[in-house]
């Protein structure tokens, strides 16, 4: 358990900014349970989601880097969601799954060549005896671009994507799960996201340009 407590090189609960956010977060109650939920909350809307910042600089995945770029991903977000627990001595870790996503753009779905998010990041949390999963990917404003409830938390069961959306499309699917760990493992991390899609990792690539709000935003007007 110690390890899932220590500050490590992506989940860097010693990092300035992260010990401020969990700070400025945690809220007042002394509860674990309770700081955990207004740690997921903070994580999931005051962090924007936009895939289009992935890069394969080691650095843009630490949890500070999140905070520091006010937007991120759903592995980086996770592992700001571990870093603040671990200040508040909240036992957390990592955990990574490839999912299909249906519910996306043309574009972002154009530049992946797929359906199939791999190396999705979700965050355990040790709460009352026992681990729970929490996703803090999607935050707030974007969900509701979607028409999708945002994602809830309470701390005592798992928190994953809903299967389907509000009009019951079918929205996101887990596929394989590889596993839990007390950091990221970016050599396994980038080596499957290789395998997925080699061309991300070309020089130049155009994934790496993009607003994933301002694209629904913009979808939403052309349909009105």
């Amino acid at each position: 358990m110690h390890a899932s407590l220590s500050p490590a090189r992506f989940i860097d609960s010693d990092h300035p900014l992260v010990i401020d956010f969990a700070e400025r977060w945690r809220g007042a109650s002394r509860d674990p349970r309770e700081q955990a939920v207004s740690l997921y909350r903070a994580v999931r809307d005051e962090i924007r989601y936009n895939p289009y910042v992935f890069s394969a600089d080691h650095d843009t995945l630490k949890a500070s880097h999140a905070l520091a770029a006010g937007e991120s991903y759903c592995v980086p977000k996770a592992l700001l969601l571990a870093a603040c627990a671990r200040h508040c001595g909240i036992p957390a870790r990592i955990g990574l799954a490839d999912v299909r996503n249906h519910l996306s753009t043309p574009r972002l779905i154009e530049m992946l060549r797929s359906e199939v998010f791999a190396m999705h990041g979700y965050t355990e949390l040790f709460l009352e005896g026992r681990w729970v999963k929490a996703t803090p990917a999607f935050n707030l404003a974007l969900c509701r671009m979607f028409k999708v409830a945002p994602l809830e938390f309470d701390g005592r069961t798992d928190s994953v994507f809903h299967p389907f959306n509000a009009k019951g499309e079918r929205y996101m699917e887990y596929l394989v799960d590889h596993g839990q760990f007390d950091d990221l493992p970016v050599e396994l991390f980038f080596a499957h996201l290789r395998q997925c899609y080699p061309h991300l990792f070309e020089v130049d690539s155009a994934f790496l340009r993009g607003d994933l709000q301002a694209e629904v935003a913009a979808m939403k007007r052309v349909d009105s």
